[in-house]
């Protein structure tokens, strides 16, 4: 099919969709949306500052403003707001003053705002963007992590003089580091590591703390004398090979001293110093060289001593951490079921749970996501998540109750149908473990007919899905498709067996898992058995890849950035150090016959379900040759093919609003090319 006659296709897909269903989500509607982003509620908890993104239709980004809120919902503004980026809005301990980083004069730099005169200032003149911003307790400071440059590899000779004049080639590039690309980065990784630094509060020079060839790419946490930080990172010689491996230290901001204060092998990260000042919070988990281990919480005392893991007793890992203002517990956020979680643990372990149905911050799929902020009466900001309406923002007073406090889609959404969310729980045919996923109607569903059914995948594979809004699947809805999305075997948020069921094994038993939920659907008089399609991202594409190597019931297929080689992909991804010891247990020289067995690529002569191929070219985590070779084999075997290029996206296809409507319509285009 040719690019104009999808385009044309495309075309007509949108115009009937407003005409037949004029009051559900059309594809232009994608520049309208917004969402509540990292909400950080003042230290007496009487307002919020949040980061509200929304899209820009002139120059097809996402755009960050600050917003601020009381918290009983009154007195909503911006502070922060135009056609640049704001972001990472951090309260000094006073509540006095904020401080952020924005790209309003051209490159991203930290401000400082005067709450109550709402003067602004400029701290920095930064040759590269900070992150991790941490205000010192005492207000004197602000500690920050930004990338300085090394000095990179030279050529291994020299050439001649140059005539005057002369146009010679580009100077070669020499690499020798592991990771030379990464995906989300344009073209080649410089040579350059994270490093700390602070600067005064009311400006100055900044003052670099950390240096070596190593990454302090941490979130940071100050004792409470301001004269030390907490940080983690991996100093090890071989810390180029070691994916995981990080471990705390104290950096002392007077001599710049580094003292190491856990040693197991296994991350430990996002460091949090009590109230107190007697404890540190961390996150991590003992490195068994497995799938996944959940990320526990533990507690030690500030020098390092007696560390002790406290949510032992939670089969789920934990995300985010806080500590109560007491000093007697924590706030934690982690994922159940499909659903994003705040709850309080106490230093004995005991949870109690605050909220559910937090995060929903993608946009696009329903991935968990969002983040949440304590103040110091107790009071939680946090991201709401709905299955009918992006992340909204929500507090819970120091009684436990909640409320929500924006409603910033009603103006484009509350005039339209939306499709509806029902759960969706099935026995898989391989062994009957309950799988559980979701089931998104078409706006206009009626009981009793049957529907054109999409199985859309979700990406990871460790990763989950739930009823949060979901902008790529509502257009599929209002397409007149029943969508089903699941949380197959090797999904998060159901315990480390359930996830582990694939160590070693994916793409395997995750197949039955999915094909069980579709035989349902088919079962209950819902989906249409001769309309059957299937679409999926990165994992979700290694599994469509599976599945049409595996059976033709579906009349069509798209496959989003997949691996279709483990051989090739663990070879030019951008993580080769990690996939080759974590996924696979040995390198491709070392067990071959493994890596071939779970590709895609061996299936293909198994092939004939018409299948498209959806790809960024600058993806580096599952780059574009996977796609090509997929494409050339299903050519050569003359199966009904197309390869969808998205020029200049990374793995984040859809990460600039017109490429997720061109994913949307190009995944619409080719179903509809293959209907009856």
């Amino acid at each position: 099919m040719t690019k104009n006659q999808l385009l044309l296709l495309a075309l007509m897909i949108t115009c009937t969709i407003g005409i037949v269903h004029a009051n559900t989500l059309v594809n232009s509607d994608i520049f309208g949306l917004e969402y509540a982003s990292d909400p950080q509620i003042s230290p007496d908890g009487e307002q919020i500052v949040y980061v509200r993104k929304s899209m820009d239709i002139m120059k097809d980004r996402g755009r960050s403003n600050l917003w601020i809120i009381d918290s009983d919902g009154n007195n909503h503004r911006a502070i922060a707001s135009s056609s640049t980026d704001y972001f990472s809005p951090r309260w000094s301990a006073d509540g006095n003053r904020l401080a952020y980083a924005s790209s309003e004069e051209g490159s991203v730099q930290i401000y400082l705002r005067w709450m109550d005169s709402g003067q602004v200032a400029r701290l920095t003149d930064l040759t590269s963007t900070p992150s991790a911003l941490s205000w010192s307790p005492d207000g004197r400071q602000i500690a920050f992590t930004m990338p300085v440059a090394a000095k990179a590899a030279k050529p291994f000779g020299e050439l001649p003089e140059k005539p005057e004049g002369a146009e010679w080639a580009p100077e070669v590039r020499v690499i020798n580091s592991l990771n030379y690309r990464a995906d989300g980065h344009k073209g080649f990784l410089p040579t350059e590591y994270v490093q700390v630094f602070v600067i005064p509060s009311d400006g100055g020079t900044p003052r670099q703390l950390t240096s070596g060839n190593y990454n302090h790419d941490s979130q940071l946490s100050w004792s409470i004398d301001s004269s030390t930080l907490f940080l983690s990172a991996n100093l090890n010689e071989d810390w180029e090979y070691e994916p995981l491996e990080s471990d705390l230290y104290s950096l002392t901001l007077a001599d710049g001293t580094m003292t190491r204060l856990t040693q197991r092998v296994g991350p430990d990260f996002s460091p949090e110093v009590s109230p107190d000042g007697r404890k540190i919070a961390y996150l991590g988990f003992d490195d068994h060289q497995v799938l996944y281990e959940n990320t526990g919480v533990y507690v030690m005392d500030i020098n390092g001593a007696n560390s002790q893991l406290i949510s032992g007793g939670l089969d789920r890992g934990v995300n985010a951490i806080e500590w109560t203002a007491d000093s007697k517990g924590l706030v934690i956020q982690y994922d159940d079921g499909g659903e994003s979680q705040i709850a309080h643990i106490s230093l004995t372990g005991d949870i109690r749970p605050l909220a559910g149905n937090t995060g929903g911050t993608s946009l696009g799929r329903p991935y968990a996501g969002g983040s949440f902020s304590i103040a110091n009466n107790g009071a939680i900001a946090f991201n709401q998540a709905s299955s009918q309406r992006p992340a909204e923002l929500a507090v819970m007073n120091k009684r436990g109750n909640s409320r929500l406090l924006t409603q910033l889609n009603e103006d484009l959404l509350a005039h339209k149908t939306l499709g509806k969310v029902e759960e969706l729980h099935v026995a898989s045919s391989f062994d009957g473990r309950d799988v559980e996923g979701w089931i998104l109607y078409p706006p206009n569903y009626e009981s009793g007919k049957k529907w054109p059914l999409i199985l859309e995948i979700h990406g990871g594979p460790v990763a989950n899905y739930g009823p949060r809004f979901t902008a790529e699947g509502q257009l599929y809805a209002a397409a007149g498709y029943v969508v089903v999305f699941m949380n197959p075997r090797g999904s998060d948020s159901y315990g480390k067996e359930f996830v582990n069921l694939i160590h070693h094994n994916y793409p395997s038993q995750d197949y039955d898992d999915l094909m069980t939920a579709v035989d349902t659907m088919i079962e209950r008089g819902i989906a249409d058995p001769e309309q059957l399609y299937v679409t999926g991202g990165s994992g979700g594409g290694v599994l469509t890849a599976w599945i049409v190597g595996k059976t033709d019931r579906f009349r069509a297929a798209v496959v989003a950035k997949p691996v279709i080689n483990w051989t090739s992909f663990n070879l030019t991804a951008d993580a080769p150090q990690y996939f080759s010891r974590y996924w696979f247990g040995a390198f491709p020289w070392e067990d071959q016959e493994q890596y071939w067995r779970r590709s895609p690529l061996s299936l293909v002569g198994n092939v004939t379900t018409p299948t498209m191929l959806l790809t960024g070219e600058s993806d580096y985590r599952t780059p574009i040759g996977e796609t090509e070779q997929f494409y050339l084999a299903l050519k050569l075997q003359k199966v009904d093919t197309a390869m969808v290029r998205v020029p200049e996206a990374s793995h984040g296809i859809a990460g600039r609003p017109s490429n997720l409507i061109a994913k949307v319509v190009n995944i619409l285009g080719w179903f509809e090319l293959h209907k009856e």
